[in-house]
């Protein structure tokens, strides 16, 4: 069976792709995954233009963007279909597809439409499911809906952070009534913490929204709360099965993009060490959240555990988690008996049976 593994993207988390991308096309390799599976590697530049053939199995392995793809020399906006998709030919025999896609223009129901035209299977998620799971406030407000406990929030449109100066004040005044300090500003649309930054007072408040309007144009903005942060891995379709739970510990005020992916920046521990009680409600609570958002195939659920009252707060879904060393996705499903190459069999499998 041949696996179109599809992997950059046009977005901030393109390098984390390629790594976790690597680490998928290695496990296809390995024990009876080497006989069923034969891996197509297809690479989109940040450009937006799709590579095939021998130069995108050498981004595979050597696990960087192409040089090219960083020196400025871009498509232009007017380009031709058949100069974003010179190898059309390369994919023609591609059996089902695996978008190791983080972040806009892949995790969030865009990808996932062009497969649902071209009625060809994949891995993951649904064009609903992605998109829901992409976009904060929308997940957010799906939570709300089932009576998931979440943090104080509130969303800001770009148009707001960007508008006169009488109109941002006020902004900013509402902000500090309705949530106080700390607070958390992201862009609604990134994973990876990108675009995320911790405001203590006024100055950085204003700051953090004018950094995050710049990656999108809807804004989150959530009440800090002293908490350890659990996650638990989702594996199936229509009857999910949850992981061990996962907590990550780290120096950082907030687990940032550099705490995420270098190596000694954070602490897993796996299983998480909370009683439990608390520990079947995680588990029942991201089976909810998966539901909730009409999930499939694959998603990891974070929450914050407030240990002095017992409290437990679901932060938000993810449904292309990494795949890279320090991603607790596989190493969650790793304590919970399943290797990553059986992991990888089991969401392609899954994939062709919600195609079917």
């Amino acid at each position: 069976m041949r696996v179109g593994l599809l992997f950059g993207g046009c977005s901030g988390e393109h390098e984390v792709s390629i790594r976790s991308a690597g680490a998928i096309a290695k496990a296809l390799t390995i024990g009876d995954n080497a006989t069923k599976y034969e891996v197509v590697p297809v690479h989109i530049c940040k450009d937006g233009s799709w590579i095939s053939g021998p130069t995108a199995q050498q981004v595979l392995d050597s696990g960087q963007p192409l040089v090219e793809d960083a020196s400025a020399t871009t498509l232009a906006a007017s380009a031709r279909l058949s100069q974003r998709l010179p190898n059309l030919s390369d994919l023609d025999s591609v059996d089902i597809w695996f978008p190791v896609l983080h972040g806009p223009n892949g995790e969030d129901g865009t990808i996932q439409g062009l497969f649902e035209v071209l009625k060809m299977p994949y891995v993951g998620c649904g064009v609903l499911g992605s998109s829901l799971g992409m976009d904060k406030l929308a997940m957010k407000s799906a939570f709300a809906q089932i009576g998931l406990p979440q943090v104080k929030y509130c969303g800001v449109s770009r148009s707001q952070i960007y508008s006169n100066p009488c109109i941002f004040p006020k902004l900013c005044d509402d902000i500090e009534a309705e949530l106080g300090y700390p607070c958390f500003v992201k862009p609604a649309n990134l994973g990876s913490s990108v675009g995320i930054a911790k405001a203590s007072n006024r100055r950085e408040l204003e700051a953090a929204l004018d950094s995050a309007a710049s990656y999108d144009r809807r804004v989150i903005v959530e009440a800090a709360v002293v908490a350890r942060e659990v996650e638990c891995s989702i594996l199936g379709n229509d009857n999910p099965q949850a992981s061990v739970l996962g907590e990550t510990k780290f120096n950082s005020e907030f687990y940032d993009y550099e705490a995420k992916y270098t190596d000694g920046s954070s602490q897993h521990l796996i299983p998480a060490p909370v009683p439990d009680d608390v520990r079947d409600r995680i588990q029942e609570m991201s089976i909810q959240a998966f539901r909730a958002i009409d999930g499939a195939g694959i998603s990891r659920v974070d929450f914050f555990y407030v240990e002095e009252t017992g409290e437990v707060l679901i932060n938000e879904i993810n449904t292309m988690p990494g795949f890279t060393a320090t991603s607790m996705y596989p190493m969650m499903w790793q304590a919970s008996g399943i290797d990553l190459p059986d992991l990888v069999d089991q969401l392609i499998q899954l994939g062709l049976e919600r195609s079917a």
